[in-house]
């Protein structure tokens, strides 16, 4: 007797891949290296988004932040100062990411998320206001909608996988109340715990620096590392915060991109979920980085 067994979208673990079935579609093999993250609303009452009203599409995330390995696979160089395959590749800035998205799928048969176009510089990338237009690199990027490429998170669905989705716990950091349990960042990312308080050149002498991912904890999901080791780019310009909206994609223009999670050089709460960074789009350093997503 036949039933209609797939009603609902489910996820199968066969070996080293995941295999999400829709109704009336054939099995759509997903790398093992990504996460499933199904929507809805913030559960979590410390979220940014917590009781405005915003909703998530489902998505699939970045089990880790893009490795070394991954980055020189797809882009044959390695800007990171502390080198090593399983580390998180770092010294990128944002228009390196975008670009490392649509590489990786093209090189994978998927179809870009990106426009790029390095000819035209972007109307909607402001001059700080604070130290002038210092950005030589503002190459326009916008949206190819409906491709199943790889693509920088939103800062919503950042800060919605980071939680846990639904099954969150209400936690501060991603994955637990206490930081050292999920978080690399400068007390503990060295040759030994540092007490006191935040001092560059203790951090130096100390040897502090990346950790291969997937070190620490996961969170609900199975992420690993939303909170330290390095901060992670997002699409959004920084900005105010939507409401009333599903899947918000920050503010129209800016000076700044948004990053989120905080590093290994940085104080325990840029690592809680909730936490707001913001750089310049060109702006690097060793303890920046990212993860990529994906439609479903």
């Amino acid at each position: 007797m036949r039933k209609h067994f797939f009603q609902t979208a489910i996820m199968v673990i066969v070996g080293l891949t995941a295999i999400v079935v829709f109704a009336g579609d054939s099995p759509e093999k997903i790398p093992q290296n990504l996460v499933l993250v199904e929507g809805g609303t913030f559960k979590n009452t410390q979220s940014n988004y917590y009781g405005k009203s915003v909703t998530i599409s489902s998505f699939f995330i970045g089990k880790y932040e893009v490795t070394q390995k991954e980055w020189i696979e797809v882009m044959e160089t390695n800007p990171s100062r502390f080198k090593d395959d399983n580390l998180p590749v770092e010294m990128v800035n944002w228009y390196d990411s975008v670009e490392y998205c649509n590489k990786r799928s093209t090189k994978e048969g998927l179809t870009p998320y990106y426009n790029i176009d390095k000819s035209k510089k972007d109307p909607n990338n402001k001059p700080d206001p604070h130290f002038g237009d210092l950005d030589n690199m503002k190459w326009t990027v916008t949206i190819n909608p409906g491709a199943n490429g790889y693509r920088l998170p939103t800062e919503a669905e950042w800060e919605y996988a980071a939680d846990g989705g639904q099954l969150s716990k209400n936690y501060t950091y991603s994955g637990s109340d206490f930081e050292n349990e999920v978080a690399w960042y400068w007390r503990n990312s060295g040759d030994k715990e540092l007490t006191g308080f935040w001092q560059w050149p203790a951090i130096e002498q100390n040897h502090d620096r990346t950790k291969p991912v997937g070190g620490k904890e996961p969170n609900e999901l199975g992420v690993y590392d939303m909170s330290g080791n390095v901060r992670e780019w997002c699409w959004d310009w920084y900005g105010d915060l939507a409401t009333n909206v599903t899947d918000p994609k920050g503010s129209q223009s800016g000076f700044d991109r948004v990053w989120k999670g905080g590093g290994w050089m940085g104080d325990a709460r840029f690592t809680e979920t909730a936490f707001r960074g913001h750089l310049a789009a060109n702006g690097t350093g060793p303890d920046q980085g990212f993860r990529v997503c994906r439609n479903m």
